[in-house]
């Protein structure tokens, strides 16, 4: 039986180019955004992938990630669930904020914290913490039953929420996975053993 789970953050948005917070706000794609989405469902489709269902967030630019992956690989209108549990990290009073802004504000180390700790809320928002709490519960209840029944899935998301599900899946710990970068528009593709463990993982790039 063939376990599959694709994870991929969206492509760039238009608050990414600007170096802005993002978090709940809801900035389209940019121009490389789009490229970015495309070029991961043309990754896709070269080792043949096709799904079953599709998970995303309430944000656009992860449901226009998805939408134009989907298309790339000839399955649109693939049943998708959309869902607030995907969601970016809330950055709270954070959102709109420049990142240089916000240090010059707070200083370098306070908004460091902010960002890369893991139990650290900014004012208003959540930490990572905060963000696994409410992605891990949706991933075991809705998403990771349909891997495990052999049903191929694919979640396109955000960072953080994205985070949350690979410290699970490989193991980081809430030291390790802060410092976890990952690449936007860049599929991941998991396969899962019978006891929900990985049996391999693949970063498809150019």
């Amino acid at each position: 039986m063939e376990r599959l789970l694709v994870l991929v953050r969206h492509g760039q948005s238009e608050w990414n180019k600007q170096n802005l917070f993002t978090g709940w706000r809801d900035p389209g794609l940019t121009e490389l955004g789009v490229e970015e989405a495309v070029r991961g469902g043309r990754l896709l489709k070269e080792r043949g992938l096709s799904f079953d269902i599709a998970f995303t967030s309430v944000l656009t630019r992860a449901q226009k990630t998805l939408d134009l992956i989907l298309a790339e690989i000839g399955q649109e209108g693939l049943e998708t669930m959309r869902d607030q549990a995907l969601n970016e990290r809330d950055y709270g009073d954070l959102a709109g904020l420049n990142k240089d802004d916000a240090r010059a504000k707070w200083g370098e180390e306070q908004v460091h914290i902010w960002r890369r700790s893991y139990d650290v809320q900014p004012p208003g928002g959540e930490s990572l913490r905060d963000t696994v709490a409410r992605v891990l519960p949706y991933y075991i209840r809705e998403i990771q039953p349909r891997v495990m029944r052999g049903e191929r899935v694919i979640v396109s998301a955000h960072g953080n929420s994205l985070r949350a599900l690979i410290m699970v899946l490989d193991g980081y710990t809430p030291e390790t996975i802060p410092g976890l970068e990952l690449g936007t528009g860049i599929p991941m593709v998991y396969r899962l053993n019978a006891d929900t463990t990985v049996a391999n993982r693949e970063i498809l790039e150019d």
